[in-house]
Formats: structure tokens, C-alpha cells, sequence
């Protein structure tokens, strides 16, 4: 195993712990750390010391792999484990597909130099992104949504940059984000309330948002408590660690831009979607943007727009714009909207918002009435690295009128009620809400802190159904459901329609987030979907990237599979332990464990 690295000269780590006194142990420890608020390793190895090692491990559940002949000819007659070094520390917030010099080489026209641009094979990095020096875990939520550790996201442009508009602002060792925005000053909540006066907020049917340019993500982290969930993104810009700061606060975010290319999103997808002073050009290339907004706005969703140009009589001097310029865009607008068929709910101050027809039938007949061209495309889903185009999607099938959420999470949604998704009938999709209660249940027994807030940033890397997102729904935590674009299923739509978040993504690419961004991820099935499609071994590096020092991970695959994954990071500075199927030992598919121990920057990382 390779040594920790660290800057205090940390030679035993608290997850090295866990293999003299047992998982069940080292959790509980780490939960009792977690709440301690140190944010480093010592002090669990101090508490184990003084405590002793009684734990007990469940009898049911066995540690040791049944399939152990095949395991110990792998550690036996095959060479080390490849070790796997750390990065330079410049290399702390890389985030390989949105990298800022990469990204220069680009067009600016459209925001093209903001989108996704991966380096090619030869570039990719083959070590260890580290952590920054005085790394510490986030502050568990709800206190998450206000502070943030300086030494996570150690950048104070924002303080400076917006000071005025009530951002972020610096506090000794950590930023503290008030809830202001350029565009409610007086709150977040404030500013939600004014949206609930005119939306559904209050009562469930609004569950799913999103968030465009979102800054540091305020208006997403005060919706939380009111049931709602929204996905923001901004692009990596100028104002460094936008989405870190939400990822840090403990929202849903991710490195985006509306530019040349689809949101990785399902069409008909979200309740609601905002743009609060967010600098996109709605009313430009003949309102293509607002045509992407409207592909994955459901039937009868609403779209929010405050700041220039609404209310433009009143505001132009302040926005520094000319009468002329501001009425055009925001006739624009208008003209844009109405051929969506999206009708204006309310204009008030500088806030407006539109709602999206549900009666679609009459909308098309009016739609081709004004000669208006429809996209082409035979799925609306199939948007991985499609380039946007000036068309308005059909709405797919699919029902205006959800159940409010939490009833949405177990509802059946119309898009397998309806057929929709081939090969997944209504008694398949109960059938696999069972399946992923009974896995949760054995989880929670591995992890006594899965439900506990120890972890608030949740990945699914291979989704399905969204079934183990809502066996571990709560006000704790949320998940990111990723599906797979080489999944069988296209199946992000119906997560939506329970009320949960997610994207579309490639793994054999980098995600698009920062560094550290992750308490614990799910992998189901993932290396066995991407065996011969692209290197495991970056798939496992990428892991390591997104999740947080001593964050976590469950693999559940079939024992070929694992046994791959385990003897790659064996030198990758994790710790595992192999765990039977829930059902015994005879079931081929396994569990492995792993968790990312503390190490951060210093002076011998090279590469």
C-alpha cells in the first residue's frame, strides 16, 4: 500500500485504521470525526486508540471473498499493483475538459471555448490529483449552504468582484454566502417568494429545476428546503470556483454553458428552469437557446427570466445599455416565446415568467401555421455532443400532470406507463424499486453512515432507473444520476419524472466538475458496461479526481470485473474490502469497498 503523503508528515491515515478493527469500526469513527469538525485523519486514529477495537461485524455478512481462489492467484503470481503518483499541485482544481489553456485554443463565437473539449489520449494525466494543503471535509448541511473551508476553494476574486451584490464574502478561515444575488438583493428567499406568489412552488408540483449561469448557486441551495432540486451550472470562467462554491455548499452543479452544443439533459425533463441576470443572449441566433430551454422543459413548466432586459424603461441608465438595445432584445423575446407557445404569467420589477403550454396539439397546429421548422432528430434524448440548431423540439409523450413530489418517487412515471422506454414494463420498474431498497438495506449495514449526513454529495455513475437515488432519498442528501450515453436504456427522463437529478455522460471522458466534489459514488455494473471501451484504469483515476479525501465508494459487479478494479487501486492510495452479494456467497455479482484516504499537496508530487 502506498505510504500517505501529506504536508504534517502524517504517516498513518484514519482509513488505514479500518483494516486492523474492521469496516463496521472505521465508519462508525468516521462518523464521530465527521462530527468533530477537524476535517483531517488524526483524530479518528486517536479515538480507535483509546476506544479499542470491539466492534462487531454483522455474521451474515462475510468480509472475505468466496471467491477467494481467483483473488489470491491475482495477488500471488501477478506483479505489484502499478502505484500510482501524485500530480503536481498546480494540477489541485484541474478539471481536464474544461481546462483553461486548452480552452483558449478554441472559437469564442457562441461560447465554443466554454464547452467541453477533452484532451486527446496522449494528454491525459496518469497520477493523482491532490488535495490542497489544510484540505478539510465540508461542514455537513444545512450549515454547508452558508460556510465553506477557505483552504478548500482558497480564491477570493468573487469577495471583491461581488462585493456589492452580497455573494460571498470572506471570514477568516471561511466564506460565508449570505443568500444575495445580483438580482435579489434582498435574499434568495425573499426572491423565492416572489416566484412562489405567481409558481407552484409550495406544493410539490414544482420538484425539478434548473439553473442557468448560476454563479455560486444560491437560488439553488434556498429552494432545497422547499422540496425543490435544481441542477445549476455555469462555465468555468473569469470568476474562479463558481460551481466548486455550490459543489462546496453542497448543491447540485456542474461546469456548463449554453453555447453550440444540447444540454446533456432529457427533453421534456424539468418543472422549471431560471435565468437570473445570467448573461445569456436569449433573444440571438434566432432563439435557439430558448428552443433548448423549451426541449427540456416538460408541458406546462415554467421559465423564469429577471434582469436586462425586463423592465428596461426603468433600469436601462443602470445596465448601461441604450433604450433602443434593450426594447429589440426584449421584443425579441417575445416573439420568441410566443412561437414556443409560452404564455406570460406575470412581468413584475425586473422578474418574468412564462409558462409552457400543455395543450401541445394546438401549439403545433399553430406552430406550422407560422412556418416554424421542427428539429429532425427521430430522439430528442440524443443530445451527447449534438450541435444545437434553430428548431423547436415535439414534445415527447409524455404527462403534463405529475403527483407532487415525494409522491412522484414511487409513482409510475408515464413515460414506462406509456411505453416509452422499450423493454421496461411497469412490473419491471416495481420490481427494480424492490431490488434497490433490499441492495440500500445492505448498504446501510456495511455503512452505518450512508443515511447519517455524513455524505451529502451522492454520484450514481450508471443510474438505470434512478431506483438507488429514491431508496436514499432525504432532506440529507442528493444524488447525481449519471446514465451512461452507451447505456442499453436511455432512461434519464424517467428520473426526472420521479423527481430526482441527473446527466447524461461518457465515462470514458472526464466529468464535469472540479476536483473533490464528491462524498461517495455508486458504481452498479459500470466496468462490466465499459469492459473494451476505454481504459478502466482512467475510469478509476477519474473516480479518484471528483471524490473528496476519505469520501467513498461502492462498486457492485460482477467478481471478474472487481477483481480488475481492486488490483488497480491497490495503488491508488484506497483502501478495500470485498463484500458477498446480499443474497450469499454463490451470487457472482459482489461488493467492493473502497475508501479515498487523507493525503494533500507537497513539495514531491512531479508529475
Amino acid at each position: 500500500m502506498a505510504k500517505p503523503s501529506s504536508g504534517d508528515g502524517r504517516t498513518r491515515s484514519s482509513v488505514q485504521i479500518f483494516i486492523v478493527v474492521g469496516l463496521c469500526c472505521f465508519f462508525y469513527m468516521l462518523g464521530a470525526w465527521q462530527r468533530s469538525g477537524f476535517g483531517k485523519g488524526d483524530s479518528i486514529a486517536l479515538e480507535i486508540t483509546k476506544k479499542g477495537s470491539d466492534c462487531n461485524i454483522r455474521p451474515d455478512l462475510s468480509f472475505d471473498s468466496h471467491h477467494g481462489g481467483e483473488v489470491s492467484r491475482i495477488d500471488e503470481f501477478e506483479s505489484k499493483p502499478k502505484v500510482f503518483e501524485p500530480c503536481s499541485a498546480h494540477f489541485i482544481d484541474y478539471t481536464p475538459c474544461q481546462d483553461q489553456r486548452r480552452a483558449m485554443t478554441f472559437p469564442r463565437e457562441n461560447m465554443n471555448y466554454r464547452e467541453r473539449h477533452c484532451p486527446p489520449e496522449e494528454e491525459k494525466l496518469h497520477c493523482l490529483i491532490p488535495a490542497p494543503k489544510g484540505y478539510v471535509t465540508p461542514f455537513s448541511w444545512p450549515k454547508s449552504r452558508d460556510y465553506v473551508p477557505y483552504a478548500n476553494a482558497p480564491y477570493k476574486s468573487l469577495t471583491v468582484e461581488k462585493a456589492i451584490q452580497n455573494w460571498i464574502q470572506y471570514e477568516g478561515n471561511v466564506f460565508r454566502f449570505p443568500g444575495g444575488g445580483t438580482q435579489f438583493p434582498q435574499g434568495a428567499d425573499k426572491y423565492i417568494d416572489q416566484l412562489a406568489s405567481v409558481i407552484p412552488i409550495k406544493d410539490g408540483t414544482v420538484r425539478t429545476a434548473l439553473d442557468t449561469g448560476c454563479g455560486v448557486a444560491s437560488w439553488g441551495a434556498y429552494l432545497w428546503s422547499r422540496n425543490v432540486i435544481a441542477m445549476s451550472f455555469a462555465p468555468r470562467d473569469s470568476h474562479e470556483a463558481q460551481v466548486q462554491f455550490a459543489l462546496e455548499r453542497g448543491v447540485p452543479a456542474v461546469i456548463g454553458v449554453l453555447g453550440t452544443i444540447k444540454l446533456p439533459y432529457p427533453s421534456a425533463a424539468f418543472d422549471m428552469a431560471h435565468c437570473s441576470r445570467c448573461l445569456i443572449p436569449w433573444g440571438a441566433n434566432d432563439g435557439m437557446y430558448m428552443m433548448e430551454v423549451d426541449r427540456v422543459l416538460r408541458p406546462g413548466g415554467y421559465w423564469v427570466l429577471s434582469g436586462p432586459p425586463i423592465n428596461w424603461k426603468v433600469n436601462y441608465k443602470s445596465w448601461q445599455r441604450t433604450l433602443e438595445d434593450l426594447e429589440e432584445e426584449q421584443r425579441k423575446i417575445e416573439e420568441v416565446a410566443k412561437l414556443l407557445c409560452w404564455e406570460k404569467k406575470s412581468e413584475k420589477s425586473e422578474i418574468a415568467i412564462w409558462q409552457k403550454t400543455v395543450d401541445s396539439e394546438s401549439c403545433r397546429s399553430r406552430q406550422e401555421d407560422s412556418s416554424v421548422k421542427f428539429c429532425e432528430s427521430t430522439d430528442a434524448n440524443d443530445v451527447w455532443y449534438k450541435k444545437m440548431e434553430v428548431c423547436i423540439t415535439p414534445t415527447p409523450k409524455v404527462s403534463a400532470h405529475l403527483k407532487p413530489f415525494p409522491e412522484r418517487l414511487y409513482a409510475i412515471p408515464s413515460r414506462i406507463a406509456g411505453g416509452s422506454v422499450p423493454g421496461v414494463s411497469v412490473e419491471a420498474y416495481e420490481d427494480d424499486n424492490k431490488k434497490w431498497k433490499k441492495h440500500v438495506n445492505a448498504y446501510k449495514k456495511i455503512n452505518p453512515l450512508l443515511d447519517s449526513g455524513r455524505y451529502r454529495n451522492i454520484m450514481d455513475m450508471n443510474a438505470g432507473l434512478g431506483s438507488f437515488a429514491a431508496a436514499i432519498e432525504s432532506a440529507k442528501l442528493w444524488v447525481m444520476n449519471v446514465v451512461p450515453t452507451i447505456a442499453e436504456k436511455s432512461t434519464l427522463g424517467v428520473i426526472y419524472e420521479r423527481g430526482l437529478t441527473g446527466i447524461y455522460h461518457d465515462w470514458c471522458e472526464a466529468f464535469s466538475t472540479y476536483p473533490r466534489t464528491y462524498d461517495l459514488i455508486h458504481s452498479h455494473g459500470l466496468f462490466s458496461l465499459y469492459k473494451d471501451k476505454c481504459n478502466e484504469e482512467d475510469i478509476l483515476l477519474e473516480m479518484d479526481r471528483i471524490l473528496r479525501p476519505e469520501g467513498a465508494v461502492i462498486f457492485r459487479d460482477e467478481v471478474d470485473a472487481l477483481i480488475k478494479v481492486k488490483k488497480l487501486i491497490e495503488g491508488m492510495r484506497w483502501d478495500t474490502k470485498m463484500v458477498d452479494h446480499e443474497d450469499g456467497p454463490l451470487v457472482p455479482e459482489k461488493i467492493l469497498i473502497a475508501v479515498k484516504q487523507y493525503w494533500v499537496a507537497n513539495a514531491t508530487s512531479t508529475q
